[in-house]
């Protein structure tokens, strides 16, 4: 077993950051399940404080294994008061559909979230920076960086990447048909799933873009009506 393996093998401890109180049975504290779950999104929500005001920021997030990584500009005032180390809680969620009961009580959504806890830092070596942003690119189209112009100087000083080590993490999901009161079994109502995905849609090319320039290779895997979550996972590092 490699060393990836048995890393992914192990849990996160249980703390109480993380520990989930309501309907502890769908808590996942696993590496592979908190993984899975973060490598099938795109759209991270980063809370975190500054002079005692809440933030809660959506962004573009990556992982490369137990760093999770997001970016933005260097004149940002939320990277900028992150990159003094500051304690942030990054979550995603993943909404897979709607749970229709015979009560009101029991109307629910099937969803997969995950919650991270860790300190947020600069990552202001080259040599970290250049491979995250890579690693960005290379997350949802693998081969892509090599087809690109890279960022110059001037663009790598006007992008900052913020990095943060999962210091405690877990994951918490919601499956499977409604459940009602056994009472309410024999209500004349309908009930049962109604399941959400989000799909590729039919490319659209940019209208500057020079005659004569196929579709690349690359981005075979961005095809039409294909499931966003079951693309990302086939990169999951």
């Amino acid at each position: 077993m490699s060393r990836e393996s048995e890393i992914r093998n192990t849990a996160y401890r249980t703390t109480p950051r993380n520990r989930v109180r309501r309907l502890p049975k769908r808590g996942h504290y696993d590496r592979e399940t908190v993984h899975r779950v973060l490598d099938q999104g795109l759209i991270a929500h980063i809370g975190y404080v500054i002079d005692g005001q809440p933030y809660v920021t959506p962004t573009c997030y990556w992982r490369e294994g137990e760093q999770l990584y997001w970016h933005g500009s260097s004149a940002s005032r939320m990277l900028r008061a992150q990159k003094g180390g500051l304690p942030v809680c990054l979550t995603v969620t993943h909404f897979d559909g709607l749970v229709l009961a015979r009560s009101a009580f029991h109307h629910s959504i099937n969803y997969r979230s995950v919650m991270a806890f860790g300190t947020a830092r600069i990552v202001d070596e080259p040599a970290e920076k250049a491979a995250a942003l890579e690693a960005f690119v290379e997350r949802v189209a693998p081969g892509r960086w090599a087809a690109i112009r890279g960022p110059n100087r001037q663009e790598l000083k006007a992008t900052m990447v913020i990095g943060m080590t999962i210091e405690e993490a877990v994951a918490k999901i919601r499956q499977g048909p409604p459940v009602d009161d056994e009472a309410d079994h024999a209500l004349d109502v309908w009930a049962g799933l109604v399941p959400t995905a989000i799909r590729v849609g039919a490319p659209v090319p940019d209208p500057l873009l020079r005659p004569g320039i196929a579709w690349p290779e690359h981005l075979n895997g961005w095809t039409a009506g294909a499931n966003v979550d079951d693309i990302l996972v086939k990169y999951e590092k």
